[in-house]
């Protein structure tokens, strides 16, 4: 299909330990009809490769045309089915080409190190900050978007009073399972898990690993050839390609288990490594006395640094 071949020459063309966006352009009626939003995600849980969210956006009018189109829970449906309704999403012309889209591709590498950085941000802060951005640039790009629907990360009730916090004017409906009851969140789940899926078809190692995704399989822990490919494919110092997501405990366990021993000094927050801290006292002891110069103050009064206090 030529659509999703250029989508996997867009991924290709991306540096895969950065994050990109992709996306439609807004369709015309889209710009001056009030148009509801869904948003949903794909690859939360593999150890292997990007995690993606999706958007997919229509005039609320247009709710048949999501439904006549397939659209249901991506997890419900075939591979093949999923590739054909974003086909369909892409290039079909009338009532379909009404339908916009985009997807943000979040690569292991971010994911890791927002997970280990300083100041920790959770997978859930990752997700919810993703959704946020790209309802924000679907608005900013011209789309007259009136009602969101998200599939919940965490508790439904607090993550939809963030959304309209930040988006006051706007209808925000978050839910658990919304991918199966809300089919513009069900066409999000599609662009988001087609979109993920590609980027493993077409994931090329820096490492200069040549191996396709045939070989390191879905990216679930629980996949044979993903268990096969962390068992294998580590570095005893460097650790992993960039591939895998360094800050699961599958790949944790693994690396404490077969890496290299590493012993790293406690840096504080100017950068500099901390050195042991000393009491004052240790500063006017004899050995401390020898080595520095007496001070003015003692010298003019014929004192020194002992008698000093007493």
């Amino acid at each position: 299909m030529k659509s999703l071949q250029n989508l996997k020459d867009i991924i290709r063309s991306r540096e895969n330990f950065k994050n990109f966006v992709n996306s439609s352009h807004v369709p015309e009626k889209c710009k001056h009809e009030p148009c509801m939003l869904g948003v949903d995600e794909a690859g939360r849980g593999p150890v292997l490769g990007p995690m993606v969210y999706g958007v997919a956006y229509c005039p609320i009018d247009q709710k048949s045309v999501l439904v006549d189109l397939g659209c249901a829970d991506s997890k419900a449906l075939t591979e093949e089915k999923r590739d054909e309704i974003l086909t369909k999403m892409i290039i079909e012309k009338d009532s379909i080409e009404n339908i916009g889209w985009a997807a943000e591709v979040i690569s292991p590498n971010y994911i890791s190190n927002s997970m280990y950085k300083r100041a920790k941000h959770s997978l859930n802060e990752v997700s919810m900050n993703s959704a946020i951005d790209l309802i924000k640039q679907v608005c900013a790009s011209g789309a007259n978007i009136t009602e969101v629907y998200v599939d919940t990360v965490g508790p439904p009730e607090k993550y939809q009073a963030k959304l309209s916090e930040i988006f006051p004017d706007k209808k925000i409906t978050v839910a658990k399972k919304a991918d199966s009851i809300y089919p513009v969140v069900s066409a999000a789940s599609i662009v988001a898990k087609v979109t993920r899926d590609h980027a493993l078809k077409v994931w090329t190692f820096l490492e200069g690993l040549e191996m396709d995704h045939s070989e390191f399989g879905s990216g679930y822990p629980g996949d044979p050839l993903t268990k096969k490919f962390i068992r294998e494919q580590i570095d005893t110092v460097f650790g992993y390609p960039l591939l895998v997501r360094f800050s699961w405990s599958t790949a944790e366990h693994m690396l404490q288990e077969k890496a290299a021993t590493c012993t790293f000094e406690e840096v504080d927050d100017e950068g500099t490594t901390k050195r042991p801290t000393k009491t004052i006292n240790s500063f006017f002891s004899a050995s401390n006395e020898r080595k520095r110069k007496k001070h003015k103050f003692f010298e003019e009064r014929y004192l020194t640094i002992g008698n000093a206090f007493e």
